[in-house]
């Protein structure tokens, strides 16, 4: 095919390759963003640096969730000035409970990772996966799974994905379900979902 002279290109041509070129363009916007998605994490950190839940150590009362008190509190650690009245009736002080907890490490020489995971189970009896100082290779979609298997790396002897990792460096926290048997999990695994890729696991002891 040769070379359209828009000089001497009759108007029906003229429309036709402006079509093509528009076409063009819209497929080609999707496809760099979806390149950009999946490509940008490799190489651009993000941190997420979260306390160890602030109602860790507290009694929360029957009628109050520990979001609405996890609330409360974050919002009292914000006032420098003493308040007048207690934040929640009934808040006592407890210990949180280290269960299980393993160091992480690389999945092979380019999917990477280090820190520490820790199962606690709280003063109420609920559970939190807290990562610790955590330093993963980053990519796209990458997840936070609780593993059956006592190494780590088998999905196929089941899993409890605890969501969407929330930065591939720092320290952050995920509350188990209630329902889970924490009893069954035996190590944590950072995998990315659209590859279906293993970047880090941490047998838990």
């Amino acid at each position: 095919m040769g070379i359209v002279n828009w000089a001497t290109a009759t108007p029906r041509r003229k429309r036709w390759s402006t079509i093509g070129l528009g076409v063009a363009l819209v497929l080609a916007v999707p496809v760099l963003w979806l390149a950009w998605w999946l490509g940008s994490p490799l190489f651009i950190d993000k941190v997420a640096d979260e306390d160890f839940p602030l109602t860790a150590n507290a009694t929360i009362p029957d009628n109050v969730t520990r979001a609405e008190a996890e609330t409360t509190m974050e919002t009292a650690a914000k006032i420098e000035a003493p308040m007048s009245e207690p934040m929640t009736t009934g808040m006592s002080s407890a210990e949180a409970v280290s269960l299980i907890s393993g160091d992480f490490r690389d999945a092979d020489r380019f999917h990477r990772g280090s820190g520490r995971a820790t199962i606690y189970r709280l003063e109420d009896d609920s559970h939190v996966l807290r990562l610790e100082d955590l330093n993963v290779t980053n990519g796209p979609d990458l997840r936070v799974l609780l593993m059956v298997d006592p190494e780590g790396g088998d999905k196929g002897q089941g899993y409890l994905d605890l969501g969407k990792l929330k930065g591939n460096i720092g320290n952050q926290n995920y509350p188990i379900p209630d329902d889970a048997d924490v009893s069954r999990y035996h190590a944590v695994m950072i995998y990315c979902q659209p590859f279906h890729v293993v970047f880090s696991t941490a047998p838990l002891r």
